[in-house]
């Protein structure tokens, strides 16, 4: 396979990018990746050729919001990475960025520390990279205030955060109800940094219905019974535990 035929698709390929054609851009990036299967095993050229293509398809994933097919192109372009060696990309950083968004939205926490331990020192200290890392720790200890008020790096981390912004969003409103009996609507958009009313009676419509809207006061339902401390059969199992014991010990 000529390099002038992978050459011509990756230039394809960018076009199509540049115009927000994706579709397009995925039949370019199908047709590229079949003409990889035959690149010469270890050939520097071929493989830049072919990284820029896959890095330009996982750009294109996120901007679909097609998170498998995200996956899979990452999974692809590791070993090309490795190919490369110390020959890096001005994407590269980018695309292990997302990645550890990626990981980081789905609670993948093992998964997301392994990654960062292949990083070379370079590569954590930039920008696209530093950002998961602080949002995870920003995360770990509780910080979610920072968390709804990110400023992403790349419009292509948007799509990231706003489904982390939903996840975060979910953790203080599970916190609120439980802590609360009512809350002012205006004091409810501030702590769960909505924008305007609207925005947060639609999230109260759609993942909180059992809150009830009266005049500008958000309502919570107090807690299910038995889910109380004092209603734990404290007693029966304190009789169970001495019981078992005083059994053991005749056995020993």
């Amino acid at each position: 396979m000529s390099l002038e035929t992978a050459t011509s698709l990756l230039s394809a390929l960018k076009a199509k990018f540049e115009a927000g054609d994706v579709v397009g851009g995925k039949e370019i990036l199908s047709k590229l990746k079949i003409e990889m299967l035959d690149f010469p095993p270890g050939s520097q050229s071929h493989t830049e050729v072919g990284v820029e293509g896959m890095e330009i398809g996982i750009l294109m994933m996120v901007e679909d919001g097609d998170l498998d097919s995200f996956a899979r192109n990452v999974a692809q372009i590791k070993p090309m990475y490795a190919v490369l060696g110390t020959s890096t990309t001005p994407r590269k950083c980018h695309i292990l960025g997302l990645n550890l968004m990626n990981l980081l939205v789905d609670n993948r926490l093992s998964e997301f520390h392994a990654e960062l331990e292949l990083l070379t020192e370079e590569e954590a200290r930039n920008v696209f990279v530093t950002f998961p890392i602080n949002l995870e720790r920003q995360l770990m200890v509780g910080i979610y205030d920072e968390v709804l008020s990110v400023t992403v790096p790349d419009p292509s981390y948007q799509f990231f955060v706003d489904n982390l912004l939903q996840t975060v969003r979910d953790s203080i409103a599970d916190c609120v109800e439980v802590s609360y009996k009512s809350m002012k609507i205006a004091d409810a958009m501030t702590m769960m940094k909505f924008g305007t009313q609207k925005e947060l009676l639609e999230y109260v419509e759609e993942c909180r219905d059992d809150w009830i809207l009266e005049e500008n006061t958000l309502c919570f339902q107090p807690p299910p019974s038995g889910s109380k401390a004092g209603d734990i059969p404290s007693m029966k199992l304190i009789t169970q535990n001495l019981s078992y014991a005083t059994e053991m010990e005749r056995i020993v």
